[in-house]
């Protein structure tokens, strides 16, 4: 290779923010001398594998944005476990076209029903198809608020949230908050109704929701914008959780018994 010509041409990659091809310029055209493909072969070659590397990045920015809990996929749901689930309906949430159109998905149920597994793998999707995403509990989020109204910062925290092309609000219903509280959620959600879709998990039916928001009539106006064109998934079945306990002390109660 030429020396001044491989400085040179890395230099105008990196100018042209092609930092990867840059980066690996010497092992591709070595790569290239040895399998002998044309020239249009070899930029194919390099191209793909920038937009990869940029796919990538722009992937596991958008998940630490998120800052999920935990990182889960639908690889490692257990699907067969709940038959009751629309699968097709799940696989269809994934290629984000209810982002598109600026639509919600709550999820009813009991806890340990996988209900957080679901959300975050629809969340990861989100993100690997480069829409902004952010994962918070509703009782984390109820807490900022508060904070930012106290601080006098609530306008611009509440344009925040609004700014997401997705919103995962987990857990609504499992801890109790404050008038103010509900009432300050109720703005955020407000502000996306139209601007970005909400993903909700919740272990309370929409009849109990006015334990979490107080007033019944501000409650019946959430409940009318967020269910509007929204997919609504019941999750009935048992929890997971409970199973696997059941499961695990089977064999210290046969133990005992046959003692």
């Amino acid at each position: 290779m030429k020396t001044a010509i491989i400085i040179e041409l890395r230099e105008n990659l990196k100018a042209l923010s092609l930092s990867t091809t840059a980066r690996d310029l010497e092992s591709s055209i070595r790569q290239a001398k040895e399998t002998g493909p044309g020239y249009d072969e070899f930029l194919l070659d390099l191209t793909a594998i920038e937009l990869q590397a940029r796919a990538e990045n722009r992937l596991n920015r958008r998940v630490r944005e998120a800052k999920f809990p935990l990182l889960k996929t639908l690889d490692g749901f257990d699907f067969a476990a709940v038959p009751d689930l629309d699968i097709r309906l799940i696989r269809q949430l994934t290629e984000c076209e209810y982002i598109r159109e600026h639509r919600n998905v709550i999820f009813l149920g009991r806890s340990g029903t996988g209900k957080t597994h679901l959300t975050t793998a629809l969340g990861i999707e989100a993100c690997r198809n480069n829409y902004r995403t952010k994962f918070v509990s509703c009782y984390g989020l109820v807490n900022e608020l508060i904070e930012a109204r106290q601080e006098k910062d609530l306008q611009r925290i509440i344009g925040r949230y609004a700014r997401y092309d997705l919103l995962i609000l987990d857990e609504l219903g499992y801890i109790p908050f404050s008038k103010e509280g509900g009432e300050l959620l109720f703005q955020v959600l407000a502000e996306r109704q139209e601007k970005g879709s909400v993903i909700i998990t919740t272990n309370l039916g929409f009849a109990d929701w006015t334990q979490v928001f107080g007033d019944p009539v501000m409650t019946a106006a959430l409940l009318d914008r967020l269910t509007h064109k929204a997919h609504i998934i019941n999750c009935q079945w048992d929890s997971f959780r409970l199973k696997e306990s059941l499961c695990q002390r089977r064999p210290d109660n046969v133990l005992g018994e046959a003692v």
